[in-house]
């Protein structure tokens, strides 16, 4: 499986996310943060082009700031602020890899706050080592072990690691 944007967020929320997810194991797709998502991301700047696949990664959406290319991920909350910057600055990398200059910008419309995001040589260091665990972790015959967070009682995939 290639690495993607969407394992990228999962990475830097649970490891284990990133397996059952690469293994076709979906989260519960009734759950509440997974349908009030899929609304925000139907819902929201209809006035942009939206899902721009490039390669194996989409795009939320994609604009023109005057002569400046601009890459837009949206979500709920910015309750997952840092996993939310990784997978963006993955899609930076993937263009930059392709010759391609872009920013980035965070899109919380709940919240009416925007976070831009930038690439730097650092990042892309950093990326390629998450990259490398992804593929660690996907190549794996069994699932990570469970580590609980904070995130684990309202995650959709609680039933898969508790039940």
């Amino acid at each position: 499986m290639d690495v993607n944007g969407t394992l990228v967020w999962y990475y830097k929320i649970c490891k284990r996310e990133v397996y059952l997810m690469s293994h076709g194991i979906v989260p519960d797709q009734e759950d509440d943060n997974i349908e009030i998502g899929r609304f925000i991301h139907e819902n929201y700047y209809r006035r942009n082009d939206k899902e721009i696949r490039f390669g194996n990664v989409v795009f939320d959406v994609v604009y023109q700031d005057g002569n400046k290319l601009v890459i837009g991920e949206t979500k709920k909350s910015s309750k997952f602020l840092e996993a939310s910057k990784w997978q963006l600055m993955y899609y930076l990398k993937v263009l930059k890899e392709a010759g391609i200059e872009a920013s980035g910008v965070l899109q919380y419309p709940e919240e009416r706050r925007r976070v831009e995001i930038k690439l730097t040589d650092e990042n892309i260091k950093e990326l390629k080592k998450i990259e490398a665990e992804i593929i660690d972790i996907t190549n794996s015959k069994v699932p990570p072990k469970i580590e609980e967070c904070i995130y684990c009682k309202n995650c959709a995939y609680r039933e898969y690691c508790y039940a």
